[in-house]
């Protein structure tokens, strides 16, 4: 059987889902937090309809979409220096 991929950046399948569902989270953020989808370089963009439209169809409803899933930015900014391989900052 052919693996069907729902979110490419973290590799979660539509079993992982199916088991996510399963072991009882029923809406996006607990699946999220269950399989990794949506934390991966698109931050969801290429999987939350798919994982949402699996939902709608589990729970015979579009409730599933209701509560998108949370954007967690870094607690702190990273500075541009340290991307850039120089560790000191500079004040001025």
């Amino acid at each position: 059987m052919a693996k069907k991929i729902v979110c490419r950046c973290e590799d979660v399948t539509r079993e992982d889902l199916q088991h996510a569902f399963d072991a009882g989270f029923h809406d996006l953020e607990s699946i999220k937090r269950f399989t990794g989808m949506g934390t991966g370089f698109c931050q969801g963009k290429g999987c939350l309809a798919h994982a949402a439209r699996f939902l709608a169809e589990l729970r015979g409803g579009d409730e599933a979409i209701r509560d998108p899933i949370r954007s967690r930015p870094p607690w702190q900014p990273t500075p541009l220096c340290s991307l850039a391989g120089d560790d000191k900052e500079e004040v001025q």
